[in-house]
């Protein structure tokens, strides 16, 4: 195996060596190939892909391999990724498990197709679970949306988002089996950070492909911009996972994990973490209060926020409250004003009128940045600039204050929304560049 991967993984988890970025790839950067064993492979890239071959056991001794693949990467990594994985073998593509149907884990199948099609091969079979279907058909519906959501996300020059997919050949329900030459992969359907996630288990060699069920940070069921996430079903088959006893994982994120104990000991804390927040906020939400009162009260848990892997740097526990509340409670915070609420700029221009002009709530914003309260200065920066959306100098403390809560920042998920709004006003008010708040934490882009 290759030795000084899984070293580094065993040291950052024993707390031997910091995590630093350690994780997935950017898009700007080059994917890189290890070879685990004779017959594993991965490819780490921004989303990463897990290659196996197994002799065609219809062949007997000796005959061709054949390969599988767990997820293929992005359409951006997608050239890359097949050249490295030919570089380790030749072996034709049988069959490509999609873990789930975000366009970062999908998109990379084209070259390997084509590569069929030149050579005379069988077109490889794509294997998802049934609702990765319904996933497009919805993707196709909202690209716009989509591509506003990843050009603020990611800090893109334009929206983006694809219209074109490559649906499965075979779909499946709870779980299935897919066999490649002489060995059988088990899929396994769980609920978690999208509602059509597998995760494959290949029992002869004890490895197990955890796609986004893992990814070296806390678990990604709260982004603010995206659909439903499931946690506690996301728990559940964490700990489904870490009772397997498998030797070696591979994530959809960032570096693989071997050894058992290593395994069982992060895919539990993620599940534990999970349960903390999820029992913490059903409990509040069964006392009755309000989501504002649980958003500002739920903790996870010392032991847990300290672990390398579970750190918040791009969702966060702020936001998996969020979910959870939709989940379980609909979208109706407990504030009746935001039942039937007047227009943002109404209430703004109402505001603005009582404290003597939102250049007076603006100069206020920009004191109370001053002093650390970014909260607060955010409420009252963004009220001046709808009170007054053509004042330039109400834009450039919005700037301001707004680029001050992107740098004050560690998720990706709420810089990359604060440092939009930045951008927003910088422009407004005719400052040059993104504002005084650009920070670029931009990997690439994905749907995650």
């Amino acid at each position: 195996m290759n030795v000084d991967l899984l070293e580094k993984s065993a040291r950052v988890i024993a707390g031997d060596a910091p995590p630093g970025e350690f994780g997935s790839i950017g898009l700007n950067e080059a994917p890189e190939l290890h070879v685990l064993d004779d017959d594993i492979a991965f490819v780490a890239a921004f989303s990463n892909v897990a290659a196996f071959t197994a002799p065609d056991g219809a062949s007997g001794a000796g005959g061709e391999d054949e390969l599988l693949l767990i997820d293929v990467s992005s359409a951006f990594h997608g050239r890359t990724v097949h050249e490295l994985v030919r570089s380790w073998t030749d072996a034709p593509l049988s069959t490509a498990v999609y873990t789930h149907g975000h366009t970062d884990h999908v998109g990379g199948i084209t070259w390997f197709e084509q590569e069929a099609t030149e050579r005379g091969r069988h077109a490889p079979e794509v294997v998802a679970h049934e609702r990765v279907v319904d996933r497009f058909d919805r993707y196709r519906m909202t690209a716009g949306y989509n591509g506003v959501i990843n050009q603020r996300q990611f800090r893109l020059p334009e929206p983006w988002f694809p219209t074109e997919y490559r649906y499965p050949d075979r779909t499946y329900r709870g779980s299935a089996t897919a066999t490649v030459g002489d060995r059988t992969v088990e899929l396994h359907h769980s609920r978690g950070e999208t509602d059509d996630h597998t995760w494959a288990w290949i029992a002869d060699r004890k490895v197990l492909c955890a796609g986004d069920m893992f990814i070296w940070v806390s678990p990604n069921c709260g982004n603010p911009q995206k659909v439903q996430r499931y946690p506690m079903e996301w728990a559940a088959g964490l700990r489904r996972m870490a009772d397997l006893g498998a030797e070696l994982l591979m994530p959809g994120h960032g570096p693989p994990i071997a050894g058992s104990d290593d395994i069982a000991r992060v895919l539990g804390s993620a599940a534990e973490y999970l349960e903390s927040i999820t029992s913490q906020t059903l409990e509040m939400m069964n006392a009755g209060a309000r989501l504002d009162d649980i958003v500002h009260t739920v903790r996870v848990p010392d032991e847990l926020a300290g672990l390398p892997w579970l750190r918040p740097i791009y969702d966060e526990p702020e936001f998996v409250v969020h979910n959870i509340w939709r989940l379980y409670g609909g979208w109706y915070d407990g504030n009746p004003a935001r039942l039937k609420p007047a227009p943002d700029a109404a209430v703004a221009a109402e505001l603005a009128t009582l404290a003597g002009g939102a250049s007076v709530l603006a100069e206020r914003a920009r004191a109370l940045a001053a002093e650390g309260d970014l909260r607060l200065a955010g409420h009252l920066a963004e009220l001046a600039a709808q009170a007054a959306p053509g004042d330039s100098g109400v834009h450039a403390v919005r700037s301001e204050v707004f680029g001050a809560r992107a740098r004050a920042e560690a998720s990706l998920m709420a810089s990359g929304v604060f440092r939009w709004a930045a951008r927003e006003s910088a422009d407004a008010s005719g400052m040059t560049g993104d504002g005084p708040g650009s920070t670029d934490h931009g990997a690439g882009t994905a749907d995650r």
